[in-house]
């Protein structure tokens, strides 16, 4: 035998310490579920033996059992270790969170911590995650009615099932429990999901620079089913960043600024993975120099975000959903697309922010350096060319300033020049240059006027 103490082993001296030992029961139990505690050998790994009578081990099960709630069966033996007689008593259970002398306690390293009010809330949510999961529940307010046969055909098409009736087609995806609709099957496939969940829905807003007080250009609410938020999730964030183009032989691609694999994931894991019981939207916030994608709640299941990172591993807190999306390839199984995230964009960043769990995505446009294009714009009048060299970055450019006065008619040259990264002259150059060209015009007076956008291809 390893006479070695871990977090699921540990020796005490005598039996007179049985209470200290029923305190590490419970503390292994509710980090590890099982574990042993060996009376007669000391701390440093001497065995020392104990004093067995006739009837210690049947109080060492007393004990036990009067002590510990909700109630274990642990294996008690009298076993001779080193030739001498020890007490071994071999403990599991899955009942979480257990109790010792009426106080809850987790195991950490080799010592018995006393569990916080929200470890304890959290683990009584793990015990009973699967009857309280909430794309799981059900209710009687649902009817057939509020699914769309259309969005049901339109999926089992896609997964190679066969349309029978919506009410044969949702068992077989197990949105159907007892007869009524879950959660699940009313935010997938109902015909107006908002009616009946307030905030399920997505909030977006571009802001003027990289904080929320900067003020901002636009906001924007969806709502929708979760197939359809995604959609309107990632055509935001293409439409406030910037998409530049390259040659895939003789096709024109465009190439935006942040990966659309990258960002497309994120969201799609915000919708999967969001806590639906949190009274809060999924939100989009686009800055000029980075992109966040936030979903309400924080990590589940004790996940931290070390191991999102280094482990590959993943805790489904909607089931139904993640199976939903894994049949049509939205998702992995086996929560690889964090892996794939920082792939594509190796700068993005992790976080947990108050109640909500952060994806960051910088902009490759805001890390241009201003010096580049102020060396190319400042300063720079009415009838110079740009060199033939900085002709693409001029292109966007444009069409950044152009996205921008569409959204917001009475930006200010500062406004812009902000956002964009140039200079106040660099602005009005290109400014002037539309206006030349007859696509944009500004009506009334310096201060009070406004821009229009008369033409928007290049």
């Amino acid at each position: 035998m390893d006479l070695k103490e871990t977090e699921v082993v540990e020796f005490k001296e005598s039996l007179t310490q049985l209470k200290r030992g029923i305190i590490s029961i419970v503390s292994i139990l509710n980090k590890h579920r099982k574990g042993r505690i060996i009376f007669g050998i000391r701390d440093d790994g001497k065995v020392v033996g104990v004093s067995i009578g006739k009837n210690t081990l049947r109080e060492v099960s007393k004990t036990i059992s009067e002590s510990i709630e909700p109630k274990i069966y642990p294996e008690i033996v009298e076993k001779v270790i080193e030739g001498k007689a020890c007490v071994v008593i071999d403990f599991e259970g899955k009942d979480i969170p257990y109790f010792a002398y009426m106080r809850a306690y987790k195991r950490i390293a080799d010592e018995n911590r006393l569990l916080s009010k929200q470890e304890l809330e959290n683990m009584i949510l793990e015990r009973n995650k699967e009857k309280i999961q909430w794309d799981s529940q059900v209710s009687d307010k649902f009817a057939l009615g509020d699914i769309s046969e259309e969005k049901l055909k339109d999926y089992v098409s896609r997964v190679g099932l066969e349309f029978s009736t919506k009410k044969e087609v949702l068992e077989k995806l197990e949105l159907l429990r007892g007869g009524k609709l879950t959660n699940a099957a009313v935010v997938l496939f109902g015909e107006d999901p908002s009616r009946h969940f307030s905030l399920m829905n997505l909030r977006c807003a571009t802001f003027l620079d990289v904080t929320k007080g900067s003020g901002f250009l636009d906001m924007t609410d969806f709502n929708g089913d979760l197939f359809e938020m995604i959609k309107s999730a990632e055509n935001y964030i293409l439409q406030h960043i910037n998409v530049g183009m390259k040659l895939d032989g003789l096709r024109r691609v465009n190439v935006p600024e942040i990966s659309k694999k990258a960002f497309r994931e994120a969201i799609i894991n915000a919708f999967c993975h969001r806590d639906y019981y949190v009274p809060q939207e999924v939100q989009i916030a686009v800055f000029r120099d980075r992109v966040e994608i936030l979903n309400p709640g924080k990590l589940y299941a004790g996940l931290s975000i070390n191991d999102i990172l280094t482990k590959s591993v993943s805790e489904r807190r909607n089931p139904l959903i993640a199976d939903i999306f894994q049949r049509i390839d939205l998702v992995e199984k086996w929560g690889s697309g964090v892996g794939k995230i920082r792939e594509l964009e190796p700068t993005v960043v992790f976080e947990e922010v108050s109640n909500f769990f952060m994806v960051t995505f910088k902009r490759k446009s805001a890390h241009v350096s201003r010096a580049e294009k102020d060396g190319v714009n400042e300063g720079v009048g009415e009838g110079v060319n740009v060199p033939e060299t900085t002709q693409e970055t001029t292109q966007e450019t444009t069409q950044e300033i152009i996205i921008l006065l569409k959204k917001k008619p009475t930006i200010t040259r500062r406004e812009l020049a902000k956002i964009i990264g140039l200079t106040e002259d660099g602005v009005k150059y290109h400014l002037t240059k539309l206006r030349k060209q007859g696509k944009i015009k500004h009506v009334g007076s310096t201060k009070k006027g406004h821009w229009e956008v008369l033409e928007t291809d290049d």
